[in-house]
């Protein structure tokens, strides 16, 4: 096991440096064409950043950004982050994002977008409940079918995060308080211990300061063991997230189900902005 003190991060601009995000980018992600450092240098040139995680000047892990604009605002749209497989469960991604904000502060950003899968909690366990970022947005299939074993076979759905970094994050209680009116999925577990959706709560009103939304704790060992079952977590949460998205709800924490080991639940609030 490989130990995080060992480990350093900094900033990467050099040609070389970038040919090692390049050849680690291949590693990582096998199925898929690198991105050609002419377009990151370009990037890290006009607004981009390019950060490394390095063991004895060896990269084990980048991450890229570059700027986004949507017709009415400036932002840093955080591209890509990946950890080479023998250096991962060891926080390096948190410590990228940390760096991340860090290095946009300078630049003089307030607002990081990305996108992620909302049925991976460990995502979701990083972006919202450790970073404080937050989601209103749900895109259906965002990136059309994806053949790579994390996607394969599902609908590429994600979340659209924004992170404030200038502001401080949503207040959030130390212990949610849930009951039935709040929690807008019934599940139950099969026989081989899976969580299966049985019906969704679609809401007009509600008095509820949180709404909750159950997801699978490990999304890609239930995906393995049925792909239907996969695919039902995904048609049921689409339905409830945009419903709620579309009615000023904001996705701002994942916490764990105390009542089911095999759940996350994610925690909805009605927000100003």
């Amino acid at each position: 096991m490989s130990n995080t003190k060992n480990i350093s991060f900094r900033a990467i601009e050099s040609i070389g440096d970038l040919e090692n995000v390049r050849r680690l980018e291949s590693i990582i992600w096998s199925e898929y064409e690198s991105t050609p450092i002419h377009q990151t240098l370009t990037a890290i040139k006009n607004g981009g950043i390019m950060l490394g995680a390095f063991t004895d000047e060896k990269l084990i892990g980048f991450q890229f950004s570059f700027p986004g604009f949507n017709g009415e605002k400036v932002y840093l749209c955080s591209h890509i982050l990946g950890i080479h497989p023998e250096y991962r469960k060891l926080g390096i991604g948190e410590k990228l994002k940390r760096l991340q904000k860090e290095e946009a502060l300078k630049k003089g950003y307030d607002l990081i977008t990305w996108t992620y899968d909302p049925l991976e909690t460990v995502n979701g366990n990083l972006n919202l409940h450790k970073l404080g970022a937050r989601c209103n947005t749900y895109v259906e299939n965002c990136y059309g079918e994806m053949q790579d074993e994390l996607n394969e076979g599902m609908p590429s759905d994600r979340f659209t995060v924004e992170w404030w970094i200038k502001e401080e994050a949503v207040e959030k209680p130390n212990q949610y308080e849930i009951d039935n009116d709040s929690l807008l999925m019934k599940v139950v577990n099969d026989s081989n211990g899976f969580p299966v959706p049985l019906e969704t709560e679609i809401r007009k009103n509600s008095e509820s300061a949180f709404l909750f939304v159950p997801v699978p704790s490990d999304m890609q060992n239930l995906k393995k063991y049925s792909p239907e079952l996969a695919l039902s977590w995904r048609m049921s949460t689409r339905q409830v997230f945009t419903h709620y998205f579309q009615n000023g709800w904001t996705a701002i924490d994942l916490v764990k189900s105390q009542s089911n080991a095999n759940l996350y639940l994610y925690v909805l609030k009605q927000m100003n902005k």
